[in-house]
């Protein structure tokens, strides 16, 4: 109508999650099966992840970790099944309401553009923009620095870093984004010794203060030092799932990776040790 004024319709933020509950499953996939390239990749898995815990997916190449990982940050679309976080499918959330509810480490991080450091561990914090939380933005930023060992080289152009530093703060800008849902792929595929270490010392810090933690691993022996539990994939199936002394078994692995295992007790602290089988 002529001379009406309509009112402005401005769109809402979206809401951040409520802190979970300890136990409370943040993210599940029941009857999953996905095609990639016309090929099944994953074939029936139902697996959920928990608050308070680090979950390792474990397996030899092509097992269908990344994609179980992709499928469940909602990334990767199913063929069959459903995918939830926080209760609902992954189709009911926008794209800004899934960024308060996950965050997601790829296997590789790279940047068309010479941004330094800390501009790339800033951008965890998109999703809050404009929101009740922003002012956090400082806080969050550097405390995920200073947890990755980044602060150092913060105006560095992250184009000029090594692969290891380039992982680390990817994983800076995970932790930044401070969603309760980490979703993390090989995050220590390209770190030394040293930082193996501190990323999973991070996982299991994170998982401790409430958050639920998917990490896909290729050392079993970091799984079984670290992980609450582990979901064991093989051709696209989750072979066994439970706590790393029940799955981390010496004939089942032998069997899944089609190379000989040992594991045993680590003489002095009795934590589970995984070796492959080497002849003298």
């Amino acid at each position: 109508m002529r001379g009406v004024k309509l009112p402005r319709l401005v769109p809402s933020r979206p809401v951040p999650p409520p802190p979970a509950a300890p136990g409370e499953v943040l993210a599940a996939a029941e009857g999953l099966r996905v095609h990639l390239g016309g090929r099944p990749v994953l074939d029936g898995v139902d697996v959920e992840v928990r608050a308070g815990e680090v979950l390792a997916l474990v397996g030899p190449n092509g097992a269908g970790k990344s994609t179980l990982l992709g499928a469940l940050a909602a990334d990767v679309p199913a063929a069959e099944g459903v995918v939830r976080v926080h209760g609902r499918p992954v189709s009911d959330w926008s794209a800004p309401e899934l960024a308060l509810r996950r965050a997601v480490l790829p296997q590789s991080a790279s940047l068309s553009f010479p941004f330094a450091v800390e501009e790339v561990v800033r951008m965890g914090r998109a999703p809050w923009a404009g929101g009740d939380r922003a002012d956090e933005d400082e806080a969050a930023v550097a405390e995920a620095m200073a947890r990755t060992e980044v602060a150092g080289f913060a105006g560095r152009p992250f184009s000029a870093l090594s692969g290891g530093e380039r992982a680390r703060v990817a994983l800076a800008r995970v932790l930044a984004q401070r969603a309760p849902l980490l979703l993390l792929d090989e995050p220590t595929a390209a770190l030394d010794l040293r930082h193996q270490e501190l990323v999973l010392r991070l996982c299991r810090e994170r998982a401790r203060a409430g958050d639920a933690v998917v990490v896909v691993l290729h050392d079993l022996a970091l799984a079984a030092a670290y992980a609450d539990r582990v979901a064991l994939l093989r051709s696209g199936r989750i072979a066994a799932g439970g706590p790393p002394s029940a799955v981390l078994a010496q004939g089942l692995l032998s069997e899944v990776y089609d190379q000989p295992v040992e594991v045993f007790p680590h003489p002095r602290t009795g934590a589970l040790l995984v070796v492959p089988h080497r002849s003298p």
